[in-house]
């Protein structure tokens, strides 16, 4: 039986969600709390990978288990779970279904604090200076006009292709926060703060918006701006196209 976890965690005390020798993560933590109550090594499989510090209000992960669950399994794995990680549902699945490779879509988003709040400092990055959000805004328009991003990846990475379908992205200002939401189909290590950094130097007229155009075409990442704190990024939702799923 293949079984479908929907949880969230804040990722400040791990380093990301993909297993790490000599580190904690998440999916570390995870399967140790499954081999506890299941009383076997069950290896899950996550619907991406977060980086260290970074947080998911929606992750989706699967995981295989012949027999049944206890009726009390989600209380039970939440019990065993430390504080900063929980399971909101359970699922049966079919068979084939995929975490990682069935998403259809990934929506990020990105909190920056315009004001000293001491209750922010671990979920967005503080940012005073002058910005021209609607500039920052207009980039974005040109971002969804290109598919490939290498300008914005991590480097020597092995990825097959930079090619992202990216459908969505806009700063919008809630009280002194100001938040980019971005959604595309796949993201590169480290993408979205690449953006988020270069996006900044737009909003303070450090580069302009064909200049900003030119990084992208560019595919240099050494070109495009710096990679902000990871505290202010938050996976925000994972999409499938599947509905067939039975709560447990």
């Amino acid at each position: 039986m293949r079984i479908a976890l929907e949880l969230k965690y804040d990722g400040g005390n791990y380093h990301g969600w993909q297993f790490q020798n000599n580190v904690e993560t998440v999916q570390e933590v995870i399967q140790e709390a499954l081999h506890k109550l299941l009383r076997k090594k069950t290896p899950i499989t996550g619907c991406g990978r977060t980086d260290t510090g970074v947080h998911a209000k929606h992750f989706i992960a699967h995981f295989n288990y012949d027999g049944d669950l206890a009726s009390d399994f989600l209380f039970r794995l939440n019990n065993v779970l430390p504080k900063d990680i929980g399971i909101d549902a359970v699922y049966a699945v079919p068979d084939n279904f995929n975490a990682r490779f069935d998403a259809t879509a990934r929506t990020y988003r990105y909190y920056i604090s315009r004001e000293k709040n001491p209750f922010n400092r671990h979920y967005s990055m503080v940012f005073y200076r002058t910005l021209n959000v609607d500039l920052m805004n207009q980039a974005c328009a040109i971002l969804m006009n290109h598919k490939e991003f290498g300008a914005f990846c991590k480097s020597h990475t092995q990825n097959k292709t930079n090619i992202c379908d990216v459908t969505e992205a806009e700063w919008t200002e809630e009280k002194s926060m100001l938040v980019l939401t971005i959604t595309a189909n796949r993201f590169l290590r480290n993408m979205v703060r690449a953006i988020v950094g270069t996006l900044l130097e737009v909003g303070e007229n450090k580069i302009s918006l064909q200049e900003f155009e030119d990084i992208i075409v560019s595919q240099n990442r050494q070109r495009a701006g710096y990679s902000v704190p990871a505290q202010g990024l938050f996976l925000e939702h994972v999409a499938y196209n599947t509905t067939d799923w039975k709560e447990i």
